[in-house]
């Protein structure tokens, strides 16, 4: 009996404009398998309600570095497979929000309340264990190679949390930051840990699930990471603009922008707010150029000859300006 093969055809290009049409096409039918899978496998309502109406942007990243290491010639049990998998990121990553939520004393969430506030803190933190459990179960029946790789980024996750609850409660009240690289340094970190990890994780399961080699998945899994840091600086950068207060960020990049030092205590809420307003070319102007930097990194490893040439690569160099672009369409910018 001859396998079913897993093929979606996707509009020839033959511009720019159809290029991106193309790429928001695939994103868009992708996002719709992804959400079918996580109704199949899924049945508990409050994990439900916690994924729901997420981005699904380290799965579609994901789905972009499969497609682009099968070529679109896999198999529908292939296909399905990585599909599955996927559901495990998002189980992650939705419990990081969870957990995030409470931590930082966020009280919305996608418009909506944060879910310990409708469920209260102890329902939260266990729902959010329940669902890392969940997601290593399913990274598990896919081999340790796979269950390796979802521990290893749970764990850098973790370590960008507590780098950030650390830089919060001690570095900024205890300690002098210089305007030097103490930003970049902490900040930098807790990025590449509690986000970009993730992203880079979601690449390389790709490629394993595709039977990529070793070689490909590790530079699928530095564009995941290329991605993952451009896309959380323009996150911030958003919040930023919208004069969202984030002691994290603000307070450092202000001490960096000043060329002096700052204790997080002397800084007030209406203070912090007129430096923002007054700074805000050159706050642009430093995320826009870390953000650009990486970008063109993940451009370059899009570009190696390790890479199969084919209408998804093409997508997978797109991506970053797509996904980034959209985000800081909100405050007027463009990359």
């Amino acid at each position: 009996m001859v396998e079913s093969i897993s093929v979606k055809f996707y509009p020839m290009v033959e511009t720019m404009t159809d290029q991106s049409l193309a790429l928001e096409v695939f994103l868009k039918h992708t996002y719709e398998d992804i959400e079918k899978k996580i109704n199949e496998i899924i049945t508990d309502q409050k994990i439900l309600t916690i994924l729901k109406e997420g981005k699904r942007l380290r799965p579609l990243l994901g789905a972009l570095s499969f497609k682009t290491c099968t070529g679109g010639n896999e198999s529908a049990a292939l296909y399905q497979q990585f599909l599955e998998g996927t559901v495990a990121i998002e189980l992650a990553h939705g419990a990081s929000l969870v957990h995030d939520d409470i931590i930082d004393g966020d009280l919305t969430r996608r418009g909506e309340p944060a879910f310990y506030i409708k469920t209260g803190v102890d329902n939260a933190i266990l729902i959010g264990h329940k669902m890392l459990v969940l997601g290593f179960n399913l990274a598990l029946s896919h081999g340790d190679r796979i269950a390796k790789l979802y521990v290893d980024a749970w764990g850098g996750t973790l370590d960008g949390q507590l780098s950030e609850i650390n830089f919060n409660s001690k570095d900024l009240e205890d300690v002098n930051i210089t305007a030097d690289s103490k930003f970049f340094q902490v900040y930098s970190r807790i990025i590449d840990l509690k986000t970009a990890t993730l992203f880079s994780a979601a690449c390389k399961a790709a490629a394993y699930w595709a039977k990529a080699s070793d070689e490909i998945a590790n530079l699928l899994a530095e564009y995941g990471r290329e991605v993952g840091f451009a896309y959380q600086l323009a996150d911030d950068l958003v919040d930023l603009e919208k004069g969202e207060m984030i002691d994290s960020v603000v307070i450092p990049l202000l001490t960096r922008l000043e060329k002096r030092t700052a204790k997080n205590g002397n800084l007030k809420h209406r203070s912090i707010r007129k430096k923002i307003e007054k700074k805000s070319p050159e706050i642009k102007k430093l995320y826009l150029e870390e953000i650009s930097k990486h970008v063109n990194k993940a451009k370059k490893i899009c570009n190696s000859p390790v890479l199969p040439d084919n209408q998804f690569k093409t997508f997978l160099l797109d991506a970053p300006y797509y996904s980034i672009n959209k985000m800081l369409k909100e405050i007027y910018i463009n990359i």
